[in-house]
């Protein structure tokens, strides 16, 4: 015989987490752990589960697994060569982000940069080719037209002139200067696509 809503098996709960209502015996409960649907009740676990909504809950929670699965193993085939190119794209955008937000023009010309678009690219000073080991230093990156970057090879000498006005001749000097050698790990890699990411993001908060 199906219980009123005043005789229960499993006694309610106060505090925690958000009272709701189940679905099977509409009783209001509190869930016991995220994403709980029912109450306690073998009975109404049973009924939700042979649910249209139920089974439709079920299905997408099995998809959401499974997409985390593929997420999982797809990382671990990553190669080194693929998490430096995320790592180097968290990092430029952290640039743009961070110049779009100080409204720094473009470190070349001293033009504004069209931000509605994907006009402007993040231009290191010392190319990553010739200096890997700068190519996360945020002194030697600065938002740049693509014009320049692309089409003037970086258009380096007025780079300089407008680098030694943002960060001073002896920040530049430093620059020119190290020749030192860089050696990234995985793990290190993926750190630092974390940290340019959480970065943007806080970047991209605040300006909202």
């Amino acid at each position: 015989m199906k219980r009123t809503p005043l005789e229960r098996k499993t006694p309610l709960k106060s505090g925690g987490q958000r009272r709701k209502r189940c679905p099977s015996c509409r009783v209001m409960f509190t869930p016991a752990r995220n994403g709980q649907a029912v109450c306690g009740e073998i009975e109404c676990a049973i009924a939700y589960g042979q649910s249209e909504k139920g089974q439709a809950t079920a299905k997408k929670a099995l998809a959401d697994v499974g997409r985390r699965e593929i997420k999982v193993r797809k990382e671990k085939l990553k190669s080194r060569g693929e998490h430096m190119r995320e790592a180097q794209q968290a990092f430029n955008e952290f640039i743009r982000a961070r110049d779009q937000a100080a409204g720094h023009p473009c470190i070349s010309s001293g033009k504004p940069l069209d931000w509605s678009g994907n006009a402007v690219d993040a231009g290191h000073y010392r190319s990553v080719g010739s200096a890997p080991h700068l190519r996360f230093d945020e002194r030697n990156c600065h938002a740049q037209s693509k014009q320049d970057n692309r089409f003037l090879s970086g258009n380096a000498v007025d780079y300089r002139i407008g680098l030694i006005a943002r960060i001073g001749q002896e920040a530049v000097d430093a620059l020119e200067a190290d020749q030192s050698v860089r050696k990234y790990t995985i793990e290190e890699i993926k750190a630092i696509k974390a940290e340019y990411r959480a970065k943007t993001r806080e970047l991209k908060r605040v300006a909202a």
